[in-house]
């Protein structure tokens, strides 16, 4: 059994539903399983090996899917990259990962020529598009490639997805997962957090070079169909219409995308009645937040926790635990980020690796099939990362009696102050209360009395005092922001996540502290 196989199954199962939906047109699962079979047949006869890395330069389309399965039907890895990075940076995943086989969208084509000459194991580029200027072009390869399924013998534990990290402390590392990873993550998506139907339609409208992509696996799976929004910007009138004419019931959305969609007065111009289910995660979603996202679109939200090395997720919090209705203790539960599904492990530990009791603070590690094998061509990394069998992932939390996992924060951004632990995403959960404050992001500082000192750095309208007291209201003195200061907006990497390590850096230039 191999992750590309799950398209074979559709195929014979599903054979007339819609498998890709883009624009005006539709693309059966026996059409789609046809595609597939193609590309991968064609990626074989340019010489490319079980075991090699194709690259993909794709905005979300229903080539990107393709480009995804593909090489996995061929014993192959597939390589995603989100479009949005810096040609150095596609240059560095690109030799990083040893990829030999680039398929990329003719729109990128100005932005390869920078780095072509550059890329020490790239030997044939494939283009999406009418004007390859001199590459293989998609379709054609598709067309003259055989329509068989081809039948290498492919291993549960071998590589299928290369998935870099996001980079916000450094070069991205790339997380090697298996078919074992994939699978056993498609099945914790069916058993604890979207039971997926035939007539479902998951609409792409976050990047599927991340937790979009990687959904779409239980879609095939159980003959759901894949749309996109007929642009690939993140557009709120564009994803509301999508929506509507596609009669979406399934997104991935990360929570900056949901508080766009929130904010938009346009949420109430379209027929969203089909959309029944938002998964979200990759960065916190505050309590306050999540009221009023439920306030505006229903009892549709799922939360995940999960990372590129054990995707997509470890904990989830399910929709009927989202419907708080005044019970203080769910209220509480909707600050977690769930608990385990069924085939994860999680625990917390200290800094010496021993498990701390519930309610203590402490690393979040996890153990299972979804955790990936290593990062590639890193070995120090991965040693450190997976020490004692367990995947540390730099996060901090703690697990209520009931199991319920809450994140205060990543390890490398809490502030020490006075000797005191303060947790940032405490602070930003009180100041994402206010009414004035659509985004908060919460540092610390140099202090020349505490080492560390609380700063927020606040997007839109309100005074510093007025930030202030609203925390020394609501919280210990102590871990009220000693500062404030006002943006128009926040730092973030391609995914959507702040990039804190860049607020830090302005404050602590010269100061001898690692960001």
């Amino acid at each position: 059994m191999h992750t590309g196989h799950l398209l074979t199954r559709a195929s014979q199962r599903y054979s007339e539903r819609p498998a890709w939906i883009q624009d005006n047109r539709t693309i059966t699962f026996r059409e789609a399983e046809d595609r597939v079979n193609r590309l991968s047949n064609a990626l074989l006869a340019l010489g490319a090996q079980p075991g090699d890395r194709v690259g993909m330069l794709l905005p979300n389309c229903y080539q990107g899917l393709e480009t995804i399965l593909a090489p996995m039907k061929a014993g192959m890895a597939v390589v995603p990259m989100n479009v949005r990075l810096h040609p150095q940076e596609h240059q560095y995943l690109l030799n990083n990962s040893g990829a030999n086989v680039l398929v990329y969208a003719q729109e990128f084509r100005d932005h390869l020529a920078q780095i072509r000459e550059s890329l020490d194991s790239v030997k044939h580029y494939i283009c999406v598009g009418d004007d390859p200027g001199g590459d293989l072009v998609y379709e054609a390869l598709l067309e003259s490639a055989p329509s068989y399924a081809p039948d290498p013998f492919i291993d549960f534990d071998e590589l299928a997805w290369m998935f870099y990290t996001s980079g916000t402390t450094g070069q991205p590392k790339g997380a090697m997962l298996t078919h074992r990873n994939l699978l056993t993550m498609v099945e914790s998506f069916l058993t604890d957090i979207n039971p997926a139907k035939p007539e479902d339609v998951l609409l792409h409208a976050a990047p599927i070079t991340h937790g979009s992509g990687l959904a779409m696996f239980h879609h095939i799976a159980l003959g759901a169909a894949n749309a996109f929004p007929s642009t690939p910007r993140f557009d709120p009138p564009g994803i509301f219409d999508a929506i509507r004419k596609h009669r979406a019931t399934t997104m991935f959305l990360a929570p900056t995308m949901i508080n766009v969609l929130v904010a938009s007065p346009d949420k109430t111009r379209y027929d969203l009645s089909s959309l029944h289910t938002v998964i979200y995660g990759g960065g916190p979603m505050y309590v306050e937040h999540i009221l009023d996202a439920t306030s505006a679109f229903g009892n549709i939200f799922v939360q995940i926790f999960g990372q590129g090395e054990a995707p997509m997720a470890v904990t989830t919090l399910p929709k009927e635990e989202h419907q708080v209705n005044g019970d203080q203790l769910r209220l509480q539960h909707l600050g977690s980020a769930g608990r385990e599904v069924v085939n994860a492990r999680v625990r917390i530990v200290d800094d010496e690796d021993h498990e701390v009791p519930a309610g203590e603070m402490g690393e979040i590690v996890v153990r299972g099939d979804l955790v990936m094998t290593g990062y590639s061509n890193n070995p120090e990394a991965s040693a450190e990362t997976l020490r004692g069998g367990w995947l540390h992932t730099g996060d901090l939390g703690y697990v209520d009696p009931q199991g319920y996992m809450y994140i205060t924060d990543r390890k490398k951004d809490m502030i020490i102050s006075g000797g005191a632990n303060i947790y940032p995403r405490e602070v930003e959960e009180v100041i994402a209360q206010h009414d004035a404050v659509a985004e908060v992001s919460v540092i610390g500082v140099p202090d020349p009395l505490w080492r560390e000192s609380v700063k927020a750095l606040v997007v839109r309208h309100a005074t510093e005092d007025e930030v202030i007291e609203f925390c020394r209201q609501r919280m210990a003195s102590y871990k009220k922001p000693s500062s404030v200061e006002f943006q128009s907006d926040l730092p973030k990497n391609a995914y959507g996540k702040v990039l804190k390590r860049e607020l830090r850096q302005q404050y602590w230039a010269g100061q001898g502290r690692n960001v």
